[in-house]
């Protein structure tokens, strides 16, 4: 896999996994919750899903090379960029299911 695709499959796994813990009830979607999640469990697991989407990006730069040395910044970018993404699956979970059901 070439630095074109790893970038590309991180933005996409980036994607699925940001509006994951929005599309379903189960605790990382595995784990059957006795009460269901309330949004602070749901956040929780956003913060989970974006450390591991970040060590498999990790991976993929170690494995394209030397991996790029990283202040704050970057950090404080890709976060946004994660929380942008779980925008949909919080849209369609608290403000339009809510509507339809």
């Amino acid at each position: 896999m070439g630095q074109t695709e790893s970038v590309w499959a991180v933005v996409l796994l980036s994607l699925v996994a940001a509006n994951w813990p929005f599309v379903t009830q189960r605790l990382f979607g595995i784990f059957n919750l006795k009460n269901g999640k309330n949004l602070a469990i749901r956040l929780g697991e956003l913060i989970a899903m974006y450390f591991v989407v970040g060590g498999i990006a990790l991976l993929l730069e170690q494995r394209l090379g030397q991996i790029a040395p990283q202040k704050w910044e970057f950090y404080a970018i890709s976060a946004t960029a994660f929380i942008t993404f779980a925008f949909p699956g919080f849209v369609w979970r608290y403000l339009l299911k809510g509507k339809t059901a």
